[in-house]
């Protein structure tokens, strides 16, 4: 029989203690209802012989119904989940970047292997044991990823180890962060060393005589190549990874080096150290050899044969005589350092801006001479911007001309992340600037452009003021635009997001920007196929097509060409076509893009990176203010998109735009469906009692006024407890207020604060909150259901006409 299931004390679990009672009813039952058939047939038949076959034949069936009945397990769906989870972790395990995952609570959810070893045990991200404000850094690679979708964090150090840092939005929801680190270049070249040295080029270096080891900074054998185990133990397949490289060499009193297997009449061996990591005095090194016996190997092959393995290492590697002239560098070399094909530099200083080429020219002669050492020196290449990259110089003896090894790494995609962190940094940090000036600046506004409307419902039209009130209220709408344009960029704007087809907002717009292009200047429009809705303003977009036809028209026209074309493409881009591009910036999925391209005369290098940045611009002054392109990328980062540009001096400029394909839900499908409802103007006089709670004077004077002269009385407060003092005083009359309208943000006590208690007495009374910021902004600060937002700055209609419809629908 089949053991039964216990729990912790031995005993049956009470689960498996009621399956089992099951059991036995069930048994007893069968056997009483075939005792009362046999009973019954015996009855009828009277005869033994049939009643012993009946009997045969129901034991056989029932043995073959129990043989062949389905076998469950009582924690079927558990052990399915258990098998799910240990795949997940088996192959987050196999991974060479530790990873964590962490929830919208900032709890962990799983961690790999790698991540627990790397920093001691299920540490929670942000929070991990780092030096140097790494946890700075990566609190706020946590806060863009959850804004952006994605952040990164370099430069990150526990003890001697340093770590680079992505973090990814993730989950149907993306209600959790992706945490992945990975250790600093240099920890790499040692593990790529090690592949090459045990891989097809270590076998490469043995056919060509040369032995090669990698060993540690405590001088143990990391990695060797075939020919190495042979001339060391004898046998090609030894491992003797982990053991002393110094026990497998002996040198005699002139100092010429030999293996000890070898013994006294071994043939001596010439020695190479290549260092790995010239930060450490003692550090990682890979070792080559190659056999001199006794002067009868030339000194010119034994350099061809160092030069060809030079040629086959994945490292920029050079070889220099004396004077510092070149001997050789390889093609990694070449590469790095920019060398055009067909070009023969003659000296390394060469390759360097002029600043830099007497420095090298030194160290290269200080180093050829006296005892053999080596070092680096942090050098700017010709080609390489103003970016340093190091130098590693070695001297080297023995290979008759050569006297200087030099080293270059090649660390372009290190320095285009920290350039792109730096980038995203400092958008991040002139944004809140941006934004915290449009807010202030909306106040001034509010109060200028609603005195103008109060002065001109005193004066008629043809009166000598009327003229001068209308251009102050006009100037002051066009001041009101630039701190739109300010907080599209910072992304504070408010936004009216709609289910739309990308084409449809294209068409809607070409015909106003052919309006704005000159006659010689082409506008070509062209549309994909199957491209998916996207969820944005449709009146941001147009924003967005029109600033970038406008910037694509001046660029042409100061190019000098005769004539121009402007291309307007919209495209389905999917998630295989993303995984192609292999864009670090780019999440993985469906996008309908926007490409608008020019003929002009394209964006300069040294400039390509600052033209999203708030006032800057080529023009002249007083021909632009430096927000059409800064507004272009405020609006598609706030509408979750993404914006990349790309140029090629006198060849144009292309803006590509990708909006992520939103899939509708059924609400979504239904509203859309609906016929639209003509709106009928909105009456603004009306009448009602109305609590005005806002901490600044002249948007506050402005408002009561405005809504005075509607009909309306109101009562003002400067801050939430003000307000909630003067409802205080209304509750012992009979009158109450028929809404409130406060600002959000304000001193002592804010309008969301003042709100909630409000609604606990009185929790159908209607709230109007305004301000200066973003209503997307603020949604987690106001956290109340059924109010309304009324964006700074106003005019008087438009606080009469928002009061009123509130009113209106309350009243219903």
């Amino acid at each position: 029989m089949a053991s039964e299931a216990k729990d912790s004390t031995g005993l049956l679990s009470p689960s498996t203690r009621k399956t089992a009672n099951d059991a036995r009813l069930r048994a007893f039952l069968l056997v009483l209802a075939v005792a009362i058939s046999l009973g019954l047939l015996y009855w009828q038949v009277q005869n033994t012989a049939l009643l012993l076959a009946f009997l045969a034949l129901t034991a056989t069936t029932g043995a073959i119904v129990y043989f062949l009945r389905p076998q469950r397990s009582g924690s079927d769906d558990e052990t399915a989940s258990f098998a799910d989870w240990a795949v997940t972790r088996l192959v987050a395990d196999q991974s060479d970047v530790g990873l964590a995952i962490t929830d919208r609570a900032g709890r962990l959810v799983c961690a790999n292997e790698l991540f627990t070893k790397w920093f001691n045990g299920p540490a929670i991200p942000p929070q991990l044991p780092l030096q140097d404000g790494g946890n700075e850094l990566l609190s706020t690679a946590g806060r863009n990823a959850w804004r952006d979708g994605r952040g990164y964090a370099e430069g990150l150090k526990r003890g001697v180890a340093e770590y680079n840092a992505k973090v990814i939005r993730a989950g149907q929801g993306d209600e959790y962060l992706l945490w992945q680190f990975k250790p600093q270049r240099r920890n790499d070249v040692l593990d790529d060393t090690i592949r090459m040295v045990g891989g097809a080029t270590g076998r490469a270096l043995s056919e060509a005589g040369v032995l090669a080891t990698v060993i540690g900074g405590e001088g143990r054998i990391r990695a060797s190549n075939q020919g190495f185990a042979l001339r060391a133990t004898g046998r090609e397949e030894s491992n003797i990874s982990g053991r002393n490289f110094i026990n497998f060499l002996r040198s005699d009193d002139k100092g010429t080096i030999f293996f000890e297997r070898d013994g006294r009449h071994g043939t001596p061996v010439r020695l190479f150290h290549v260092p790995l990591d010239r930060t450490q005095e003692k550090g990682p090194a890979l070792i080559l050899l190659i056999d001199d016996d006794g002067g009868m190997v030339e000194r010119g092959k034994a350099l061809e044969q160092v030069e060809s393995m030079l040629s086959l290492l994945p490292l920029g590697l050079a070889l220099t005589d004396r004077d510092g002239r070149f001997l050789f560098f390889n093609n990694a070399f070449g590469k790095v350092a920019g060398v055009q094909e067909g070009e023969k530099p003659l000296y390394p200083g060469d390759l360097m801006i002029r600043d830099d080429k007497s420095a090298v020219a030194d160290a290269v002669r200080r180093y050829a001479s006296g005892p053999p050492m080596s070092g680096d020196l942090a050098v700017r290449l010709r080609s390489g911007g103003d970016d340093p990259v190091a130098l590693g110089i070695a001297g080297i003896r023995g290979l008759g001309d050569a006297a200087v090894l030099l080293s270059i790494k090649d660390n372009s995609e290190e320095t285009k992340l920290k350039s792109q962190v730096a980038q995203a940094t400092k958008m991040q940090a002139v944004g809140q600037l941006a934004g915290g000036v449009a807010h202030d600046f909306n106040n001034i506004l509010t109060a200028i452009i609603g005195h103008c409307d109060l002065m001109l419902l005193r004066h008629a039209p043809g009166d000598s003021d009327y003229d001068d009130i209308q251009q102050i209220k006009n100037n002051s709408n066009r001041a009101a635009g630039l701190t739109r344009q300010l907080l599209a960029f910072s992304r504070q704007q408010t936004l009216r997001p709609q289910i739309l087809q990308l084409p449809d907002v294209v068409a809607d717009v070409s015909n106003l920007l052919k309006r704005l292009l000159d006659d010689r200047i082409e506008l070509d429009v062209k549309h994909g196929r199957n491209l998916g809705l996207v969820r944005a303003d449709p009146g941001q977009l147009e924003q967005v097509i029109i600033n970038l036809g406008v910037n694509a028209r001046d660029a042409i026209n100061s190019s000098g060409a005769n004539s121009g074309k402007i291309s307007i493409t919209t495209q389905m881009v999917a998630a295989s076509d993303v995984r192609a591009l292999k864009s670090d910036i780019l999440p993985v999925g469906d996008y309908t893009a926007l490409f608008v391209t020019d003929t002009g005369k394209g964006i300069p290098p040294e400039l390509i990176g600052k033209i999203f940045e708030p006032f800057f611009t080529t023009k002249e002054v007083g021909k632009g203010t430096g927000l059409g392109l800064s507004t272009v990328y405020g609006i598609v980062k706030q509408s979750g998109g993404y914006i990349f540009a790309d140029s090629k001096p006198g060849e144009g400029a292309t803006f590509s735009i990708y909006f992520p394909v939103h899939t509708m839900s059924q609400q979504e499908a239904a509203q859309i469906s609906e016929p639209l409802r003509a709106i009928a103007k909105k009456e603004l006089w009306g009448s009602g009692h109305i609590l005005l709670v806002e901490d600044e004077d002249m948007v506050r004077a402005v408002a009561e006024r405005a809504l005075t002269r509607q009909g309306y009385t109101v009562v003002t407060a400067s801050d939430g407890e003000e307000g909630l003092q003067q409802i205080e005083a209304l509750e012992e009359g009979e009158d109450i207020f028929d809404m409130i309208l406060s600002d959000v943000v304000m001193p002592n006590m804010d309008g969301p604060a003042m709100a909630k208690q409000v609604r606990e007495q009185y929790p159908d009374m209607p709230i109007l909150f305004m301000s200066g910021y973003a209503e997307e902004q603020l949604r987690k600060s106001i956290d109340l259901d059924n109010v309304a937002f009324l964006p700074k700055p106003f005019s008087v209609a438009q606080i009469a006409e928002a009061v009123g419809e509130i009113l209106t629908e309350h009243a219903k």
